[in-house]
């Protein structure tokens, strides 16, 4: 499975890549929202996981451009520090399939994930 990964802290972006690789994923890593969505762009993937905040572009926009531009149904999970409830109605009403709080917790992250892809 192979997914992207963007998120601009650099720890969590990494920690997170470690625990999923350790899972099993492709993990692609990006601290910046546009080169993300440029690899999406080029490359398809199984799953992305995008923070809403970030340089670049933000994973609203990321979202935004792969369900209207793309027109890809590829499972998007967004990670936000913002605990703004408008935030998490506006990341689903764009197509985000799941919305985490930070700090997540890669366990839950991976039940998420699992569930939107169908796997034990």
């Amino acid at each position: 499975m192979k997914l992207i990964l963007a998120e601009d802290n650099e720890l969590l972006r990494k920690s997170l890549s470690f625990f999923l690789e350790a899972k099993g994923f492709e993990v692609h890593q990006y601290a910046d929202g546009k080169e993300a969505l440029e690899a999406i762009k080029l490359t398809v993937f199984d799953m992305i996981l995008t923070d809403i905040n970030m340089p670049g572009c933000s994973g609203m926009e990321i979202t935004q451009y792969v369900r209207t531009q793309l027109n890809l149904d590829t499972p998007i999970i967004i990670f936000t520090s913002s605990n703004v409830e408008q935030t998490e109605l506006d990341s689903f009403d764009i197509g985000a399939n799941e919305f985490i709080p930070k700090p997540v917790s890669p366990s839950v992250l991976l039940v998420r994930m699992n569930k939107l892809l169908n796997l034990k």
